[in-house]
């Protein structure tokens, strides 16, 4: 934009429109420039204007036309159609952007050379230090957990990079990007305010980044208090949540006098009315409830009952335990566990734990208390309607931009990390059966009695064989001869990568060994850029169908006990009916499971009231799951033995 100096005319106009300035020398403006449109304004340092020759639409059809009033501006540059009114102190030391919209603001300055929130770090998991993230805005969940759950040599590359970067960004001048607007807030300090972002009623925010998105704007909302803070594209911020070194990712809510300090929360986490400290919140972390603490975890697609609470010290050591919660964790009302701890993916925790449990080997199950004691029940949660309903609407829940997504997540219910994990924890469940003939168990902090062993076996024999199954039906379906030949040529990997176990950083499911592989090449810097680390988490993500193939041709190998060079179309038959077999099963007892909830859903209705059980949406899709199932198993079999 080219500036001139103001023209005599224009600055009587200016003056006499209640405009003042020191030195009018210092005020440029573009050719464009309409001083009518500039009234009762004090000038100070540098100041550059564009033209205002538009208007701008408020809520509720409003136009005011564009233009400067009310208001004391020092150092400041504001581009073309902006709308600056009634403010109460000043701006300093500002470059807004075209289109911008800052009303009844109190004070937005930029005080001194600031990283707006950049570079700082929060202390999670640990309270006591030493598992540090440095936020910045660009931060993605998996970057996070390799930093404060992986250590490795490379941990202090990352956090390198993530330093070079807070000082690329480092400025004593703040940014209010192009169409955001800010309005009717009060202190805003060391602010850079993205393109298309809101601010809306804040009463206090300091040192911070607002990413902007045009098709995921970031809100900040009424009574907001900020400081050292991330709030990234898609992100709402509002009615009295108060966050301090907190980075808040993609499509995340925080709201209704949340409270979080030195925490992350990743894609489309929903927190309200409860507290986080040093939480390291994956994606989808939902807690809603005033008494709920989440503290010293890292966690992802959680669900926080009222009252869930943890505990991270001992009153020895202090704050210095912290605990994992695997994917997809339920915590019922008033659930306790003491750290360090480890959850199994997919467990619903319900009472007090205090023997620090570990049932990292032992998914999908049920952690209860009994009479003091922690319970365990193996299993169980893969018949849960529940569970099931969770996986399928996470997708849907997605607030972020779809072209510019951070975070890379894998929602399956069963992967080549939960049912390693269940293939693992089957040999557990035998091995303490055929060890221990005694009704109960203790394994890790817990309890497990004979009964539960079995029901578990038998539970995890089914989801194994389920996924395996269904990974060998789509690979076979679609060839159109099937000797024994094809089948075995079929069956070969399309991936270097997959063997092994598999990790999940905080949604994103990848091989142990790919993990491994990123680590070495920070280390060995090869990779050396925050653009290479992220494009390396995306490669994964792109590439986990064709690792879990790789995978899965292992896991077929050990649980079926038939060698991939032996393969015959009969061994595909006699897998297809035990696939079969387990998906209808399973689909059954997950009918049943939501049969029981529909009763209680009806207790007290007449019967013209009632939920029809059959007519229900989700149990129409579970049984037409099977009925499709069993179409796939009759056409495989066809298929096998035509030849």
């Amino acid at each position: 934009m080219n500036y001139r100096n103001l023209t005599e005319k224009e600055t009587e106009i200016l003056t006499a429109q209640g405009c003042r300035c020191e030195n009018w020398q210092q005020v440029k403006v573009d050719d464009g420039f309409n001083p009518c449109y500039v009234r009762d304004c004090i000038f100070s340092g540098n100041i550059r204007m564009g033209a205002f020759a538009e208007e701008i639409t408020f809520a509720g059809g409003v136009k005011k036309h564009c233009g400067i009033s009310d208001a004391r501006l020092h150092n400041c540059h504001i581009g073309n159609n902006t709308y600056i009114a009634r403010i109460g102190n000043y701006i300093a030391n500002y470059d807004i952007a075209d289109h911008a919209v800052i009303e009844n603001v109190d004070v937005l300055a930029t005080d001194s050379a600031s990283s707006f929130g950049n570079g700082t770090p929060a202390t999670v998991l640990n309270e006591s230090g030493g598992r540090e993230v440095p936020i910045f805005d660009r931060l993605s969940a998996h970057l996070a957990y390799l930093i404060a759950v992986r250590k490795s040599p490379a941990t202090e590359k990352i956090v390198a990079m993530i330093r070079a970067y807070a000082a690329s960004v480092t400025s004593e001048r703040g940014v209010v990007g192009e169409y955001a607007r800010v309005r009717n807030s009060r202190s805003l300090h060391n602010l850079r305010i993205g393109a298309h972002s809101v601010i809306e009623g804040a009463s206090r925010l300091a040192n911070g980044t607002v990413v902007g998105d045009r098709d995921a704007p970031a809100y900040i909302g009424t009574d907001v208090i900020a400081e050292n803070f991330i709030v990234a594209s898609g992100a709402v911020v509002t009615d009295g949540a108060a966050i301090t070194n907190t980075f808040v990712g993609q499509g995340c809510l925080l709201s209704k006098q949340f409270s979080a300090e030195n925490s992350l929360f990743f894609s489309n986490c929903l927190c309200l009315h409860g507290e986080a400290c040093s939480a390291l919140a994956g994606p989808y972390t939902v807690t809603h409830h005033k008494s709920t603490l989440l503290i010293a975890g890292c966690c992802s697609f959680m669900n926080a009952g009222s009252g869930f609470n943890q505990s991270n010290h001992m009153y020895k050591l202090g704050a210095v335990h912290w605990g994992i919660m695997e994917r997809g964790l339920k915590a019922a009302s008033n659930a306790y566990l003491k750290l360090p701890a480890q959850m199994g993916a997919f467990t619903l925790v319900a009472g007090r734990h205090g023997n620090h449990p570990d049932t990292s080997l032992l998914p999908f199950s049920y952690l209860i208390e009994s009479e003091g004691d922690s319970l365990l029940v193996p299993g169980v949660s893969l018949r849960s309607a529940g569970v099931v309903r969770d996986t399928r609407k996470w997708i849907g829940r997605d607030a972020r931009n779809p072209s510019n997504r951070l975070d890379h997540i894998n929602f399956s219910l069963l992967n080549p990390y939960t049912v390693g994990k269940m293939m693992k924890g089957l040999d557990l469940l035998q091995k303490l059966t055929q060890d221990d003939r005694s009704n109960i168990s203790a394994y890790q902090g817990v309890k497990i009695t004979a009964d539960a062993r079995q029901k578990g076996i038998r539970l995890y024999r089914m989801g194994i064989c389920l996924y395996l199954g269904d990974k060998l039906m789509e690979k076979l379906e679609n060839i159109h001869c099937a000797d024994d030949n094809t089948v075995r040529q079929c069956l070969q990997p399309v991936a270097s990568a997959g063997k092994g176990d598999w990790t999940d950083l905080a949604g994103l499911i990848v091989p142990e060994s790919e993990t491994e592989r990123l680590i070495n090449d920070i280390e060995t810097n090869k990779i050396a850029s925050l653009e290479a680390i992220a494009e390396s988490f995306a490669d994964m993500h792109r590439n986990c169908d064709a690792y879990a193939w790789t995978w899965a041709i292992g896991a077929i190998r050990q649980f079926f006990d038939i060698p991939v060079e032996q393969f015959t179309a009969q061994d595909v038959i006699r897998i297809a009916e035990s696939w079969s077999d387990s998906v209808i099963a399973i689909n059954e007892m997950i009918c049943n499971d939501a049969q029981k909830d529909l009763a209680l859903a009806n207790y007290g209705k007449h019967a013209g009231q009632a939920n029809n059980f059959d007519d229900n949406p989700f149990i129409r899709e579970i049984r037409d799951h099977s009925r499709k199932t069993t179409e796939r198993r009759n056409r495989m079999i066809e298929r096998m033995r035509q030849g």
